[in-house]
């Protein structure tokens, strides 16, 4: 059973990357591709809580060996990582990976977590030969595990977005905005990324410049 360092890759794409990029494409490419980043609250608090499972350790629970902070890799779909728990679940026929990934907050409607979380199990499978047919998601606000199948649909939709990706990344070219209210709000990038001008057009933009500066000239607000 492997455990030791992932496989070298040739600039492999972060298995993070996938979860960005199902949250927001532009999102994952500011981050992955123009290495831009800003921490609010809700980053700083995933970041302490990542800090506090990322050291490595192997242990026993019965049959169950619980590996923290094992390192991942997938050539075929030239992913990378490191997975924040991975349990090898004793059977008859050997030891089963079953990988765990903790999330601050608690569980979203989108499937961009599961689609990291499926990632993960894309690459136990090719490092250690052996299925993984389902993991789970560890929320900090709830202190409970969801547990995640990873059936035919979430194993396509992961794969997709890993081949739409590394197109992205190979392209080099980040998608303009759109505006998310249910997203945007709590991204640590807004500011950055300025997400509302994109609703704007060039004309709206010059017209409310035009407005602004005569505003500001004098007897501007006489009849």
């Amino acid at each position: 059973m492997p455990s030791g360092a992932a496989p070298e890759l040739d600039d492999p794409i972060a298995l993070s990357a996938l979860q960005h990029a199902v949250y927001c494409l532009r999102q994952a490419a500011l981050i992955h591709i123009e290495r831009m980043w800003e921490e609010n609250r809700l980053t700083a608090e995933g970041r302490v809580l990542h800090s506090s499972v990322h050291e490595a350790a192997d242990h026993r629970r019965g049959n169950v060996r619980r590996l923290s902070a094992m390192p991942l890799a997938c050539r075929r779909l030239n992913l990378a990582g490191t997975a924040d728990l991975v349990e090898f679940r004793g059977g008859p026929d050997g030891e089963t990976p079953f990988p765990v990934e903790y999330k601050r907050g608690k569980a979203k409607l989108h499937r961009a977590d599961e689609v990291q979380l499926c990632a993960q199990a894309l690459c136990l499978e090719e490092m250690t030969g052996r299925p993984v047919p389902e993991g789970a998601l560890f929320y900090a606000s709830t202190r409970r595990r969801v547990g995640v199948p990873f059936d035919t649909e979430l194993r396509q939709l992961t794969e997709q977005v890993a081949r739409d990706f590394a197109a992205l990344m190979a392209s080099g070219i980040t998608p303009p905005a759109h505006y998310r209210a249910d997203r945007c709000k709590t991204c640590s990038l807004i500011e950055l990324c300025r997400p509302k001008l994109a609703q704007n057009s060039a004309a709206d933009f010059r017209r409310k410049a035009i407005a602004a500066a005569l505003a500001d000239q004098p007897g501007a607000d006489l009849p």
